[in-house]
């Protein structure tokens, strides 16, 4: 699963289908009333699908990406191995996430060259890339000093 191409194996191109269309589904149900960018993602953690939508609020600093509200509703049931993730803009091509997201699949992710990121948009646009090519140097657990 890993590199950084922009087409789909074979065997990945029905899951990441299906996956795509939950992150577009979940876009229906952000709340983006300030910047009017809805984004919907679908997570993949643990073999189970989480969706998620962004949560603008008027103090800027407290909106909620849409993929770390996936993520978090995964880890809330005591999920921790993230698999793959859509992520749903109306961008074309369709836009990547944040670095605050990166980070957080960054966390979840066991192996990032493992971990597929899928960006669509409405208009059918596509790309697939790994989350180690989205964040190539991450910074990891294994970053922190021991004993911290």
């Amino acid at each position: 699963m890993s590199g950084g191409d922009d087409t789909a194996d074979a065997g990945q191109s029905d899951g990441e289908d299906a996956l795509a269309q939950r992150a577009l589904e979940a876009r229906k149900s952000a709340y983006a009333p300030y910047s009017g960018f809805s984004v919907g993602a679908a997570a993949v953690v643990d073999g189970v699908t989480y969706p998620g939508a962004n949560v603008e609020n008027a103090s800027y600093g407290v909106t909620i990406c849409a993929e770390r509200t996936a993520i978090a509703a995964a880890v809330t049931e005591g999920q921790r191995r993230l698999e793959a993730v859509a992520v749903a803009t109306s961008s074309s091509p369709p836009a990547t996430p944040c670095g605050i997201c990166l980070q957080t699949m960054l966390e979840f992710a066991e192996d990032p060259r493992d971990v597929r990121v899928i960006l669509v948009n409405p208009s059918g646009e596509r790309r697939a890339l790994s989350l180690a090519d989205l964040i190539p140097h991450g910074f990891v657990s294994a970053s922190l000093p021991e004993g911290s």
